[in-house]
């Protein structure tokens, strides 16, 4: 049966003010999974997720709890025959820090421009919004969708996705599929829309320095008493050399080399310095000799320091030996590196050159593995063709320096092949203030995924006609 996708796209297009302000009372809700004060905002944009689901038509709609927060499923299962797609998106948060450098309130949502602000609006509710309003376009147009559709939305994506994986290992039957896609990544420009292949690892750890029982008189114990921020700084500052490379032992041992052939298609199709630097609104770049700023931030592994605590914080002056100091930091990994195995590494490192006046804890907050996409693999062909007719171009491929926990997991529990294909700007600001998701890319977002039900629903019909055709002549 041919499939009229005009009637869709048409519904999508007349539709595009709605769609918009769904996406407002979507991103309204600050889902921020990290911080427990706001467990009920995640279960209450969960609630409000689900009922958007059955109402733009889709089944068996459930909000499975987890140890924190909850996982919302649906599907519709009306097309004998054909492929099923499972599709992937986060309803949580980051944090909104520092609350002061935003323009607008980060969940009153503010169009300025063609952009939307708001905390989520790229990262990641808006991406993945344009899947479930290309599933209402199909549904309210023809009554029912080209393929067969899971959808799995977490709300735990932003602290490592650590109840994933064993609802993945629960419910394999449930959500097997013959491909997903996770809209959760960057194109290059508007116009240039790109397949992630490749995204890192990532390791999240708090390390803690403790001295004294408590807070000491500088003047009274100044020199004579080891203190832990200062010691915590030292400390930090040894993870790198001077030419940018983490100085923990064994660190690089499993660092896959990328051929010359490899950098040659990165430096063609890839961001230059001056993009990564203008998206960063900086002058200058930092990192390992040797490499471009694309290839540091891809297929290179970095430790970054993202918060350091201790002592007195407010105004004026505290003259204090603070009694403990502590530091977050993110690990992320390239191919063949082992989240676990960095873990191991960096806490015997710690214990080696940690000072014997203090004490040191190491704290894990979350761990995920690095994926590699194949990128001759038929559904990625399938999302090239959906980007050429949603966005008017066709797609590279680029690597991504971002981690996304369900790509390799849907590798390793699933194994089912996963497309990314994101709909998101190098300058959306994601985890920084004034985060926003660009309007044109959202609706031609919606368009590109109209296209991949599509075109998945059109390779499914003609592999059947080719094993037809195969019987007939044997």
């Amino acid at each position: 049966m041919q499939i009229l996708v005009e009637p869709v796209l048409s519904h999508a297009k007349a539709q595009a003010g709605r769609h918009l302000n769904e996406l407002n009372d979507f991103v309204h809700f600050p889902s921020i999974s990290a911080d427990p004060k706001h467990s009920v905002d995640l279960k209450n944009c969960a609630m409000w997720l689900a009922g958007h689901l059955r109402r733009i038509g889709l089944e068996n709609v459930n909000i499975v709890p987890t140890q924190r927060h909850p996982i919302v499923f649906a599907e519709w299962q009306h097309a004998p025959g054909k492929p099923t797609v499972l599709i992937y998106g986060h309803y949580d948060v980051q944090p909104v820090d520092p609350i002061s450098e935003w323009l607008s309130s980060p969940f009153e949502p503010a169009v300025r421009g063609q952009d939307l602000y708001g905390r989520g609006a790229s990262d990641d509710k808006g991406q993945m919004f344009c899947h479930v309003k290309a599933l209402e376009a199909y549904l309210r147009t023809t009554g029912r969708l080209p393929v067969n559709v899971k959808c799995l939305f977490e709300g735990e994506e932003e602290i490592g996705s650590p109840n994933l994986g064993p609802f993945l290992a629960r419910n394999k039957d449930t959500l097997a599929a013959d491909v997903a896609v996770i809209s959760d990544t960057r194109i290059l420009a508007p116009n240039r829309p790109a397949i992630t292949y490749s995204l890192r690892g990532a390791l999240s750890l708090e390390l803690e320095v403790r001295g004294p029982e408590h807070d000491l008189h500088s003047g009274s114990f100044g020199g004579a008493v080891h203190n832990p921020l200062q010691a915590l700084c030292e400390i930090i500052a040894g993870l790198h050399d001077a030419t940018g490379r983490v100085t923990i032992p064994a660190f690089y041992d499993r660092v896959r080399p990328q051929s010359a052939e490899e950098r040659g298609y990165m430096a063609r199709v890839g961001p230059t310095n001056g993009q990564i630097l203008s998206a960063a609104q900086v002058q200058m770049g930092w990192g390992e000799h040797g490499y471009t700023l694309y290839e540091r931030t891809t297929m290179r592994p970095a430790l970054t320091v993202n918060g350091i605590f201790g002592g007195y914080q407010g105004p004026g002056p505290k003259a204090i030996i603070p009694a403990k100091a502590k530091a977050k930091m993110n690990f992320r990994l390239v191919c063949d590196q082992d989240p676990h195995e960095t873990n191991r590494l960096f806490r015997r490192h710690i214990a080696r050159i940690a000072p014997p006046t203090l004490r040191t804890a190491v704290r894990t907050h979350f761990a995920a593995k690095p994926a590699l996409i194949n990128r001759q693999h038929p559904t990625t062909r399938i999302a090239a063709i959906a980007y050429e007719k949603g966005f008017g171009a066709m797609p590279v491929f680029i690597r991504s320096g971002g981690t996304i926990p369900a790509a390799g997991l849907f590798q390793d529990v699933l194994a089912v092949p996963t497309v990314l294909m994101g709909f998101a700007l190098p300058d959306d600001r994601m985890h920084a203030p004034n985060e926003k998701f660009h309007l044109p890319n959202f609706f031609n977002g919606i368009a590109t995924s109209i296209w991949f039900l599509t075109e998945v629903a059109n390779a499914g019909r003609r592999n059947q006609q080719e094993v037809r055709m195969s019987s007939a002549a044997a």
